[in-house]
């Protein structure tokens, strides 16, 4: 079917070749000094983030999942307590939440920025609740002045789940300082990536800080002396030591992504998509960083548009195609079709298109003359 060249949902080859020499000195600096585990690549890193978030403490970390287990335990979070949460997000903000032994209370969300909606939140709240886990989607924080003012009324803490959006601003903040404790991944694919599984907690406080940092070392405070029962939860020298290389070019590649979100844009205009092929929005107040292009796909044809992309040789992805309270392993929470309207037509119409630092002009311009071939020909069938 397709005549042009396959375009990728993410390259992440581009940056790893461009940063390439840089790369391989950081690999043979961590190899020759021989220390794999904690040490000054790991110091360094944190100090880095720390500074490029704004904020006092970052702590790194095994994966994005790492660092929501070690922001619930560190805030001690446990049984008996409820953290509200969208049921539109990846598996690990809840899975965090249930391991922890808390009980996970989900809120629906806007229907236009997919983040949780600030004016649901209050009526979840009950005498358990000690939390709100505000997940910033796709690259765009949640909508925060709202929640500070519902979290501050019932004094409950705020946990942001940041892992889609290092880089992101809410009123000129970046996400990291818009909570309690943050919660960051450097998975491949995310805005700042790794070279394989890696994480970071980002917060303010001292206490929290000191806390996390003995919990990812087993609850060891000094050395073989151990006050609490935390768990192996570090990051390995190497990969801070990549992710100090890469860092400093993050915001040159927030850049490019959001050059590449307008050109979106521009073409889905230009190709007359209206209410056919819905453009994400960016809040008012806040920067998006775009780490997904995340289209809605009107008349029900997301699945045939998806399925036509990829036989064109098209990267697309359903970033989620089954809400949090429909997953099979929580058929006994409670919640059925229809209890979160919002979260259940973000699931059905919902579609990422490639995005990536460097994608060109001309691999935006096939993805949407694919998605425009396929739905006018669905708008003549329909005729």
């Amino acid at each position: 079917m397709a005549t042009h060249s396959p375009v990728p949902l993410c390259d992440i080859g581009i940056t790893t070749r461009e940063l390439r020499p840089q790369l391989d000195e950081a690999l043979k600096r961590v190899l020759d000094s021989g220390q794999l585990i904690n040490g000054p690549e790991v110091v360094a890193l944190e100090k880095e983030l720390s500074d490029y978030c704004e904020s006092n403490y970052a702590l790194g970390c095994g994966s994005g999942t790492e660092a929501l287990s070690l922001a619930l335990h560190g805030l001690e979070i446990g049984v008996g307590d409820e953290v509200i949460l969208p049921p539109y997000t990846f598996f690990a903000t809840v899975g965090s939440i249930i391991r922890c032994g808390a009980t996970p209370v989900f809120c629906d969300i806007d229907p236009v920025t997919f983040n949780i909606d600030p004016y649901q939140i209050e009526s979840k709240i009950t005498p358990k609740t000690k939390a709100i886990m505000a997940v910033h989607l796709f690259g765009q924080c949640a909508d925060m002045e709202p929640i500070w003012s519902i979290a501050e009324r019932h004094g409950l803490l705020v946990i942001e789940d940041a892992a889609q959006s290092l880089g992101a601003e809410y009123k000129g903040r970046r996400a990291g300082t818009l909570g309690a404790v943050a919660c960051l991944s450097f998975y491949p694919s995310k805005n700042l990536g790794g070279f394989g599984d890696s994480g970071a907690v980002v917060t303010n406080d001292p206490e929290w800080y000191d806390r996390m940092r003995i919990l990812r070392m087993h609850g060891m405070e000094p050395r073989y002396y151990h006050h609490m029962v935390g768990w192996n939860g570090r990051i390995d020298a190497i990969q801070a030591a990549l992710l100090r290389v890469k860092l400093p070019h993050l915001d040159r590649w927030i850049a490019e992504r959001r050059q590449a979100a307008k050109n979106y844009d521009a073409l889905i205009e230009s190709n007359h998509l209206h209410g056919m092929l819905i453009r994400p929005m960016e809040a008012k107040n806040c920067l998006h960083t775009f780490n997904q292009y995340v289209v809605r796909v009107q008349s029900g044809k997301r699945d045939e548009l998806l399925s036509y992309l990829k036989a064109s040789q098209i990267g697309c992805e359903v970033y989620y195609p089954l809400s949090l309270h429909q997953q099979p392993c929580f058929k006994n929470i409670g919640y059925s079709f229809g209890s979160f309207p919002a979260s259940e037509e973000a699931q059905k119409c919902t579609l990422a298109l490639p995005m990536f630092p460097g994608i060109t002009q001309a691999q935006q311009e096939i993805v949407v003359h694919t998605c425009a071939a396929f739905l006018r020909q669905t708008v003549r069938s329909a005729a």
